[in-house]
């Protein structure tokens, strides 16, 4: 039965439709003038015949519809066209042969041609309409399924107080040593804080070409600097870099404070005159031209730019950068950030916040996160920029991968231009966003290198935030890098990204030092302690929180071919 009224079915309703369109409309198109035109005229009046044949003898008594209509016979209704549709065949039909409803070769005892007919009737403009049969079994289409692109990190450079390269500077963080001491660029003895994370002994020797480096500000030469060592150490010598499409490689290396020192001097020599000052005062000073004179310098074509949201920049930078990897728009990405402020203008903006320690007899023991005896952050200085690559990319030319990003967040606390929300509520989300962003479970985070920068304020609102996530989990442990090299601003999430990536490849974690007198709400248990400790690293979370409220973080883990997250 189902095989005799399929067919049936179709032809039915092409028939019917066919027709009344023209009986509705009661206007038929106009033939054409030329003798094709009357010839398919004449046709098309033959076809209406042989359709009004066709509808007199296809229902039964039972069934029969004056004037073969289709809506007459379904009704003026889409319930009524519906039952069109389902309708069951009468007995009449039933018992019926097929040659009294459709002559034999309508069934195809002899095979029509229709070819000449399809073309001529395109001609005179006329629609054609098609019963088509529905095939069984064909096979459905499949929508295309896209691979999400991984991030890895494949080089690092920084430049510190602590050190210029990653493994120097990540050992000194393991003994425990501080690189907060006097500042002696410049004298300030009539400040309350004269100390600070300074950089003691720096050079640009085989990184920077020595006429520029007469005239950048150092925020430049300290990020140009991270950035080709972070080449250096991924590997990507001039060979590779030759090799390289340079449409897909970027750079994006954020600045808080930008070229402060240019700045400054140009204002200095506009008090003498305007034709004092240094025709590289403005391009210098931005915080864009470091990325630029990088990408300038590489011949790297790709996403190029820079961001700046004051301490959380280098957070956003990572986050920006992978996001032009993960979406195709380039398989290499430099990215950190870098910031210089150690300079009286520097200084002085942030005495006036009343934000800096004063513990200026003892320099080693001022930045205190978490301790009760904290009186403020400590400045610091320097740069930290992370080789990003695509892991194919990465895997063909062979790099050696230390680490992989897995994602992360931003939020804002719109709450204050300085001071953290009182609740967390802004840095709970944040961190949240970033684990359902990552597909990471707050279980798999047994690490957390926090931004705590030993202030009164802060430093608790980011524990209780932690304690809100990741609260349940015996294995988490949680260290400040500053409480070593101070708060180096744009530069922090970077540089504190290089030691969270160098706790993953080590298995080390390094000490929290200073915390002498612990704050009653925190758990030392959780808190790394003066001493170094071992951890076998699942995810890796690294937080960085600024003024006006941005909130970032961003996840680590160790690199592995199938990666459940």
């Amino acid at each position: 039965m189902a095989t005799t009224v399929a067919p049936l079915c179709s032809w039915l309703i092409a028939a019917c439709v066919s027709r009344t369109v023209f009986e509705v409309s009661c206007n038929e198109p106009k033939a054409m003038s030329s003798p094709l035109g009357r010839r398919a005229k004449r046709r098309i009046g033959r076809s209406r015949q042989l359709s009004s044949n066709y509808m007199s003898t296809l229902f039964c008594k039972d069934h029969a519809v004056p004037g073969g209509s289709l809506v007459g016979f379904c009704g003026s209704s889409l319930q009524g066209l519906g039952s069109c549709f389902s309708f069951e065949a009468c007995p009449e039909y039933n018992n019926s042969k097929r040659s009294q409803f459709f002559p034999d070769s309508f069934f195809g005892s002899k095979p029509m041609k229709t070819g000449w007919r399809r073309r001529k009737l395109r001609a005179t403009g006329r629609a054609m309409a098609v019963a088509v049969q529905p095939v069984k079994g064909a096979p459905e289409k499949k929508k295309m399924t896209t691979k999400q692109r991984r991030v890895v990190v494949t080089g690092m450079g920084v430049v510190t107080s602590l050190g210029h390269d990653p493994d120097t500077f990540y050992n000194n963080l393991l003994q425990g040593k501080s690189g907060i001491s006097e500042i002696e660029s410049f004298d300030c003895k009539d400040f309350p804080t004269r100390i600070a994370g300074e950089i003691k002994s720096f050079s640009t020797d085989g990184w920077v070409a020595p006429k520029l480096s007469k005239r950048m500000d150092k925020f430049m030469l300290y990020m140009l600097t991270a950035g080709k060592k972070a080449l250096a150490d991924g590997g990507m010598d001039e060979e590779v870099l030759k090799d390289l499409d340079k449409s897909k490689c970027g750079v994006l290396i954020g600045s808080a404070l930008g070229g402060m020192k240019v700045f400054n001097d140009a204002v200095e020599a506009l008090r003498i005159s305007y034709r004092k000052m240094n025709p590289f005062c403005v391009p210098f000073a931005t915080t864009n031209m470091g990325s630029a004179m990088m990408a300038m310098d590489l011949g790297w074509m790709g996403p190029n730019y820079s961001i700046s949201t004051a301490c959380a920049t280098s957070n956003f930078c990572l986050i920006g950068a992978a996001n032009h990897i993960i979406r195709g728009e380039a398989d290499v990405m430099l990215s950190g950030g870098s910031d210089a402020a150690i300079i009286p203008i520097g200084l002085g903006g942030f005495v006036a916040c009343r934000a800096l320690s004063e513990r200026n007899d003892d320099p080693t023991k001022a930045s205190r996160p978490w301790d009760a005896d904290r009186d403020g952050f400590v400045m610091g200085e320097g740069a930290g920029v992370l080789l990003l690559e695509e892991l194919e990319h990465a895997k063909k030319r062979g790099a050696k991968i230390y680490a992989e990003f897995l994602g992360g967040s931003s939020t804002s606390d719109a709450y204050h231009m300085t001071e953290p929300h009182p609740e967390g509520t802004g840095v709970v989300l944040c961190i949240e966003k970033a684990l359902h962003q990552a597909g990471v479970s707050k279980e798999s985070v047994n690490y957390v290198n926090a931004h705590a920068t030993s202030t009164k304020a802060g430093d608790l609102q980011e524990y209780k935030a932690l304690i809100r996530c990741f609260g349940n989990n015996p294995e988490l442990k949680v260290n400040s890098t500053k409480s070593l090299i101070g708060h180096l601003l744009g530069a922090a999430g970077a540089v504190e990204a290089v030691a969270t990536v160098q706790a993953i490849r080590t298995g080390w974690v390094h000490p929290t030092i200073n915390l002498e007198n612990p704050e009653k709400d925190v758990d030392m248990n959780l808190i790394v302690g003066p001493k170094k400790e071992r951890l076998n690293i699942k995810v890796a979370l690294s937080n960085s929180f600024g003024f006006g409220g941005h909130n970032s973080s961003v996840l680590f883990a160790p690199y592995e071919e199938f990666n459940e997250n």
